[in-house]
């Protein structure tokens, strides 16, 4: 019986990690890392698919073709902003560059590249770019949540030490110089995956409260993201580059805060464009749908005057 306290007090006292960074299924030996990533983006594009067609403006099926795309340019953007801002770990081992699986993806370079990349292949697709950010940001923000996880399973990026009921053990092999075995320290991913799922759930409450402007949301993401980045980088003990006492990933998330601000503001007063549901023509019962894909009208009859192109409910 005390035996079965004593572990039960344990659990109870910290977050345990992982015995390896893999997980296995049969004969396969899969990266935990990697698996995390890809289980956010097929939450990501599921739902992002799901308010898209919600908004009449797409499909699953296009976010799945775009997110082909996006998600690509995301990691090659992500793994580049890692290694640039952490160059001291690859200039004697370049051959390190490509290996993704052992942890090392820049959030802000994935969000840059593949944002843009995003957003050309929507409008390839005929689907207007700022719907697809606005339907994108919550997306974005589940995917992360669900991301973060991977730095659990490779025992990285950690917070500073502390006896927490909540604090993360560390494995001898992943302690940091200087720590005694048996150092707990703040999960701060655990800080962030959730700081994400709440982000990810209020900013679909927004959007449906307040019918923000197509792209508005995103400025919305990106001042709720880079406040929580901010205070949970601050956190974190792993080697950074500083610049006046805050490590650089704490300025990108106040660039981060201040972009969306500065979005809002140049935004402020544009509403969500109503057009009157199918069937409904003037639109008096007061009845509006989100716009939808925009395509060419067939004849130049088809379109409202004044109008090159044609909105089709």
């Amino acid at each position: 019986m005390n035996t079965l306290a004593a572990t039960i007090g344990a659990i109870v006292a910290s977050i345990p990690s992982p015995p390896s960074g893999s997980i296995s299924i049969g004969p396969l030996d899969l990266r935990a890392y990697g698996l995390m990533i890809a289980l956010g983006v097929i939450a990501a594009v599921w739902l992002c698919g799901r308010l898209l067609e919600q908004k009449g403006a797409g499909t699953t099926d296009d976010v799945s073709a775009i997110a082909i795309w996006g998600v690509g340019a995301g990691i090659i953007g992500a793994r580049l902003y890692h290694v640039a801002t952490d160059w001291e770990r690859f200039e004697d081992n370049l051959g390190a560059i490509p290996k993704i699986w052992e942890g090392g993806l820049g959030i802000p370079g994935g969000l840059l590249f593949g944002v843009i990349v995003g957003m050309w292949q929507a409008k390839r697709r005929g689907i207007e770019p700022l719907v697809m950010l606005t339907c994108a940001a919550p997306a974005i923000a589940l995917a992360q949540a669900i991301g973060r996880w991977g730095n659990w399973f490779n025992q990285e990026l950690y917070g500073r030490a502390t006896d927490l009921p909540w604090a993360l053990e560390i494995d001898d092999d992943h302690l940091p110089a200087g720590y005694e075995s048996g150092t707990t320290f703040h999960p701060t991913f655990l800080y962030e995956s959730m700081w994400n799922f709440a982000l990810a759930g209020f900013l679909i409450w927004v959007d449906r409260r307040f019918r923000l402007a197509p792209g508005r949301l995103m400025a919305v993401y990106l001042m709720g993201y880079g406040t929580g980045r901010f205070w949970i980088e601050g956190l974190r003990i792993d080697p950074a580059d500083e610049i006046a006492g805050l490590r650089f990933n704490q300025w990108v998330s106040l660039v981060a805060i201040a972009a969306g601000a500065l979005w809002l503001f140049l935004t402020r007063g544009q509403k969500w464009p109503e057009t009157p549901v199918a069937g409904d023509a003037d639109g008096t019962d007061g009845t509006v749908a989100d716009p939808v894909r925009v395509d060419e009208p067939d004849t130049a009859d088809d379109a409202p005057d004044g109008a090159a192109l044609d909105v089709d409910d």
